[in-house]
C-alpha cells in the first residue's frame, strides 16, 4: 500500500527530497488545498454571515471527526484556537493571580510551555516542580511518586515527549492518585494522529491539547483542546467567542461563559486551518484510514530504517545512540543522542546535501516517519549514509 498519491503537490515541489521531519512540519495532503479555497468561497458568499457556516457547519463537523478519532464522548467539548499555547494559558488564567499556584510537570515539555513556566516562576506565588524524564526506565515510578507527594493545582504532561519520541505513562496508571480539584492537561501534539488514542474513560477528567501542524497534516493555525464535561473554570484570558451564542444579548455585569468547550474560546481567528483539518479527517474517514493503520505502517518503516542502520554501520547514526530502543512505546520519530551539538549540526547538513531532510535539537538528531514514505525510499538514505 502506498499513500504518496495523496501528497502530489508537495512532492512536485520537492521531487528529490526524502522528508524525515514530519514531526516538525508534516507534508499537507492535496485535499487541504481544496479546503483552503473552500474557505475563501464561503467567505465570499457569506461575508459577515460566514460565521453561520463556520460555527453552524464546519466547526461541528470537525468536532465530530475529532471525537471519533480520539473516542471522546462529547464532541461539543472541543474548542479551537490558533495555537495550543493560547488554550493552555486560558486554563492557567482561570486561577487567581494573587493566590498560590502549584504546578507539576516534566523537564521534557515543548518550548512554549517551558518558556511560559519559567516566566510564571518570576511570580512569588508560583511553585513549579519538574520531574526529569530520564532515565526513562524509572520515569513512571518517579512521576507517580511526585503526584503522591504534593497537592497540585495543575498537572501538565505530554502524551509523547517532543525531544525523544518516548510515550508517557498511560494516565490511567496515575489518575486515581490526583485530587479532584487538580486540573490535568495532556499535551497530545506529538501523539494525536500518530498514536492510537482512547479518551473515553478520561474525557471528563482531563484537558487534551493537540493541533493540525504535526500528524493531523493540516498545517498551522488549527489547534484544539478537549475540555472536561461540566468544567466551570472561568478563564481570565477570554474573548468574544467564549459566549458566542449570547453575543446579541445585553452584556451583563458578570462575564458569562458557554457551558461547553467554547468557554475556553478566544476571539477572531483564521478558520481556513479548520477547513483544512476537516478535509484531512474527512479523507481518512472516507478511505477508512485509521490511526491504528497509519501507526502500524510507520512502525514497519521504522523497523526497515533500523535494518538499514545495521547494514551500514555508521559511526554515529546507529542503534546504540538511540535514546530509547523500545518501539512498542514510541512515537513516529526516532531520536539519536550524539557526542555534541556541533557534530549533530554537521551531520544534518551533510544529509541535507544528499536530499535527506531531518532536524535536530542540540545534541539530538531526529528522524521522523510518515505514510508518504515507502520502504523503497530508504535506499536514498542508505546511499547518503554510506557517503557520510
Amino acid at each position: 500500500m502506498t499513500y504518496k498519491q495523496h501528497y502530489s503537490r508537495y512532492f512536485k515541489e520537492h521531487p528529490q527530497s526524502l522528508h524525515f521531519a514530519p514531526h516538525s512540519h508534516h507534508y499537507w495532503p492535496d485535499v487541504t488545498r481544496d479546503a483552503q479555497l473552500a474557505y475563501w468561497d464561503d467567505s465570499a458568499r457569506g461575508v459577515d454571515h460566514k460565521w453561520d457556516i463556520v460555527f453552524g457547519e464546519r466547526v461541528p463537523a470537525v468536532q465530530r471527526y475529532l471525537a471519533a478519532l480520539l473516542n471522546h464522548p462529547h464532541p461539543e467539548q472541543f474548542v479551537f484556537a490558533g495555537n495550543t499555547h493560547e488554550l493552555l494559558y486560558r486554563v492557567i488564567s482561570s486561577f487567581a493571580p494573587d493566590k498560590p499556584l502549584k504546578i507539576l510537570s516534566t523537564d521534557s515539555e515543548f518550548h512554549s510551555f517551558a518558556r511560559q513556566i519559567r516566566r510564571l516562576q518570576e511570580r512569588s506565588n508560583v511553585q513549579f516542580e519538574s520531574v526529569p524524564t530520564e532515565p526513562y526506565e524509572t520515569f513512571e515510578a518517579r512521576w507517580l511518586d511526585a503526584i503522591k507527594q504534593g497537592s497540585f493545582d495543575i498537572i501538565f504532561t505530554s502524551q509523547v515527549f517532543f525531544n525523544s519520541g518516548v510515550v508517557a505513562p498511560d494516565p490511567l496508571t496515575w489518575l486515581d492518585e490526583v485530587p479532584e480539584q487538580t486540573q490535568i492537561i495532556i499535551d497530545g501534539y506529538h501523539g494525536c494522529g500518530a498514536i492510537p488514542t482512547d479518551l473515553s474513560t478520561i474525557a471528563d477528567r482531563v484537558f487534551y491539547l493537540a493541533g493540525g501542524y504535526k500528524y493531523l497534516q493540516a498545517g498551522e493555525g488549527c489547534c484544539f483542546m478537549a475540555v472536561p464535561k461540566g468544567c466551570q473554570l472561568r478563564p481570565e484570558f477570554t474573548g468574544w467567542f467564549a459566549d458566542f451564542v449570547n453575543l446579541a444579548k445585553p452584556q451583563q455585569a458578570s462575564v458569562q461563559y458557554a457551558d461547553d468547550g467554547m468557554r475556553f474560546a478566544g476571539a477572531t481567528m483564521d478558520f481556513s486551518a479548520v477547513y483544512r483539518l476537516e478535509s484531512v479527517l474527512a479523507w481518512w474517514h472516507r478511505d477508512g484510514l485509521t490511526v491504528d493503520t497509519m501507526h502500524a505502517y510507520v512502525q514497519r518503516l521504522q523497523r526497515e530504517f533500523l535494518t538499514i542502520l545495521e547494514e551500514v554501520q555508521h559511526p554515529h547514526i546507529h542503534r546504540g545512540n538511540l535514546i530509547v530502543n523500545d518501539l512498542a512505546h514510541h512515537g513516529h520519530f526516532l531520536t539519536f543522542r550524539l557526542n555534541n551539538a556541533a557534530l549533530v549540526e554537521q551531520l544534518a547538513e551533510q544529509l541535507s546535501h544528499c536530499g535527506i531532510e531531518t532536524d535536530y535539537r542540540g545534541e539530538r538528531l531526529r528522524f521522523g516517519f510518515a505514510i508518504y514514505h515507502d520502504v523503497a525510499d530508504y535506499q536514498q538514505f542508505k546511499k547518503a549514509l554510506s557517503q557520510n
